[in-house]
């Protein structure tokens, strides 16, 4: 077992013994930036989340009881006093979720559509940051040159002048904040959203161009699917004057993200230069094949 994963183990024993479960049986799920744990005994997912992020653990488990209240088909927080803080790092526990596999792109639209049009609710729930992590992750790229750090740095302060006084667009709204497949699970019973860490109050193009990227950056979706995508939803981001900014912003998420990781996983190296060598006009033009990072 990895020190990372020693080290998650601990805080997880710890909080299963504050909420009343039991982690003699725990098996890890994923040990990443949050760390995810399961208790197969007890049908119940256990999620770690770094140290200083207590109110996003609070509003996560807030967020989810206000979609069931408003019928929005969700994962479910678990009906105990939580967060739970161990180690001094938040820890939420959530009903397992029946076998399921990521949702389609159709899925994702139809769960935005359910919960844009929502009120705001009374909680806190903050502002969207697009940029959230981005400079912490660059400055973890340790397996990138200087030079492609400084570039990340000069587009990061690029795109956040560029957001401060971005276009107008749809009405805000409640937003995911990371509207994905990957953020969407399948069951028998239909599609559910799931991570709630970065729902907040914002414009709702953040949520599309999530997949329009997946289209004209990465082309993972096909020009068909988007096409469908829109139509359900009622709108193309594409076509809104403020694209450029939100797409070059989730390159730019996408980028980082695989730059940070790259530092200890070996594997996701040659992947991580290859999105930054793109950003920088190395390759071939758009869309890009991203191979995707778990």
């Amino acid at each position: 077992m990895t020190t990372s994963a020693v080290s998650s183990r601990s805080a997880l024993q710890e909080a299963c013994a504050v909420a009343g479960f039991d982690a003699v049986d725990a098996e890890p799920v994923r040990i990443a930036e949050n760390e995810i744990w399961r208790l197969p005994n007890q049908h119940a997912i256990v999620r770690i989340a770094r140290p200083g992020q207590w109110e996003a653990a609070v509003r996560e488990v807030r967020v989810a009881r206000w979609l069931a209240d408003n019928d929005v088909p969700a994962v479910d927080a678990l009906p105990v006093d939580q967060p739970v803080k161990a180690a001094d790092r938040p820890v939420t526990f959530w009903k397992e979720l029946p076998p399921h596999k990521n949702g389609t792109v159709l899925d994702v639209v139809n769960l935005l559509k359910r919960l844009h049009p929502l009120p705001i609710p009374e909680f806190p729930l903050g502002r969207l940051d697009p940029f959230v992590r981005i400079a912490e992750r660059i400055d973890a790229a340790a397996t990138l040159s200087e030079d492609d750090r400084d570039w990340l740095r000069r587009r990061h302060v690029e795109l956040s002048e560029q957001w401060a006084k971005r276009p107008a667009g749809l009405p805000e709204c409640v937003v995911h904040g990371d509207a994905w497949v990957g953020n969407v699970a399948r069951t028998d019973a239909g599609p559910l959203l799931m991570d709630f860490e970065r729902v907040s109050v914002g414009p709702p193009e953040w949520d599309l161009v999530s997949t329009a990227v997946k289209m004209t950056t990465t082309g993972a979706v096909s020009a068909a699917e988007y096409a469908e995508f829109c139509s359900l939803y009622g709108a193309d981001v594409t076509q809104w004057k403020g694209y450029e900014l939100l797409a070059g912003t989730r390159e730019l998420r996408m980028a980082s993200y695989a730059a940070q990781h790259a530092a200890t996983r070996p594997e996701w190296r040659a992947e991580a230069q290859y999105r930054i060598d793109c950003l920088r006009g190395r390759t071939a033009p758009r869309p890009w094949h991203w191979t995707g990072i778990m």
